[in-house]
């Protein structure tokens, strides 16, 4: 399964290829599954969420676990732009090319 991790690199990666280093949640949703391997239990369809598969969730969860010491946000990598996505930081960048990515 597809981790908050993998996820989040997904994201980042996304973010770091536009012009403003954001990635849109809609572009991120349309995006993600070309970057980031997908299995059965992230296709799962929720079970609060009509119509959206788990993968979904996990894109939401990068924000909602921001205090969390291993999280991209705590760690200053990626930044939340309200009602529009993720932006990538100076250090985000870093680490994308400092882990081959």
């Amino acid at each position: 399964m597809a981790s908050e991790t993998d996820i989040a690199i997904g994201v980042m990666r996304i973010a770091a290829a536009q012009p403003n280093g954001t990635a849109t949640y809609r572009r991120a949703r349309r995006e993600l599954p070309g970057l980031v391997k997908l299995n059965a239990r992230n296709r799962d369809l929720s079970q609060t969420r009509p119509g959206e598969e788990m993968w979904h969730q996990i894109v939401r969860n990068i924000k909602s676990h921001d205090i969390a010491g291993t999280n991209y946000f705590a760690q200053g990598l990626l930044r939340h732009v309200p009602r529009v996505g993720y932006q990538i930081t100076k250090a985000g960048r870093a680490h994308l090319t400092a882990n081959g990515f």
